[in-house]
């Protein structure tokens, strides 16, 4: 097991080195960092002056290695338009990018294993026809579409949640929180939903499918033989092999709701990550991007190395092939 867990983590240690040099390049060929520090009509002598301290005009080699070990630190330069560090702006949006990301994560799969087993259970009802039928409608509309719908309803038509921001937050230590308020809770609804409403509809019908295929399997055959409860078979036998695949994507899905929360922090105008990174896109504000790119990159690396530490306890076969393999 052990061998396995560093073989991984060489892997990330390559994928980050692989995506730092992309971030890297971002820094090169977006642009003169330096026409973004001062006015159009700067004196050449002054912006020569300021190339030299900022190190650009270094070898690449050299640019890129203080860049990697200021990444390692956490320290990606200021940004442009903030005039701050990177770090702190990051910092200080994460809270909330990761706070939307655990109630989208959390509501996809409740709602997803849920509706995904009922479906499969009962898969000549009205009621699982009516699931598959809300199913294509969460994977074909687009995550702005939603969340516009969304704030027609119950924030324009209804006026019973908030349409944008954040609502009331708590601070402890350097992290701000909105689940010690209400109106934490009621501005957290909308851009949950919007969120993780694809990615419930993805995990719905693939438990359904996953769990149709173990249902047919003989090891389920020989359970109904041996008198075991229907419950007992379809909960602590079918669901549990059910749940590999389910893992997989759940923890893929985890990172692309963290990556790609961008368009819902648009359309709600929600304080995180994603927004910020709009804005510096916006702007050209490059070391935000790259910055932002790395972080992302990070929480992807993370997730996989977890889904592959979480298979070998969910599935014994993969712990024998881990034994077989050291």
């Amino acid at each position: 097991m052990l061998a396995f867990i560093l073989r991984r983590l060489l892997q990330s240690v390559g994928v980050l080195l692989a995506v730092g040099l992309i971030a890297f390049a971002m820094f090169r060929f977006a642009g003169d960092p330096v026409n973004q520090l001062v006015a159009p009509d700067t004196p050449y002598a002054e912006r020569l002056q300021i190339r030299q301290s900022l190190g650009l005009d270094d070898p690449v080699l050299v640019q890129f290695a203080r860049y990697a070990g200021n990444a390692v630190r956490g320290q990606f330069g200021n940004s442009y338009q903030f005039r701050q560090p990177v770090s702190t702006l990051l910092a200080e949006r994460m809270p909330a990018t990761l706070e939307l990301a655990l109630c989208a994560t959390l509501f996809a799969l409740t709602a997803g294993i849920l509706m995904g087993v009922y479906s499969a259970l009962h898969r000549d009802s009205v009621g699982a026809k009516l699931l598959q039928a809300v199913s294509l409608v969460g994977v074909s509309l687009p995550t702005f579409l939603i969340g516009i719908l969304l704030i027609f309803l119950f924030s324009v038509t209804l006026g019973w949640l908030p349409s944008y921001g954040r609502g009331d937050t708590v601070r402890i230590g350097w992290w701000t929180t909105g689940f010690l308020t209400a109106s934490g809770w009621k501005a957290l609804i909308l851009p949950s939903i919007t969120l993780g409403l694809f990615q419930m509809t993805l995990i719905m019908r693939l438990v359904r499918a996953e769990m149709l295929e173990v249902l047919r399997t003989d090891y389920i055959r020989f359970a109904r033989a041996r008198g075991l409860t229907t419950r007992s078979i379809h909960f602590g036998h079918a669901l549990k092999n059910t749940l590999v695949p389910v893992i997989t994507v759940a923890g893929l899905q985890l990172g692309s709701i963290i990556a790609f929360s961008i368009i819902t922090e648009t359309v709600f105008q929600w304080p995180g990550m994603g927004l910020l990174f709009v804005q510096a896109v916006q702007n050209v504000d490059v070391p935000i991007m790259a910055a932002y790119l790395l972080l992302v990159a990070l929480i992807f690396v993370t997730i996989n190395l977890v889904v592959d530490l979480l298979y070998t306890i969910v599935d014994p076969r993969l712990r024998l092939s881990v034994r077989r393999a050291a």
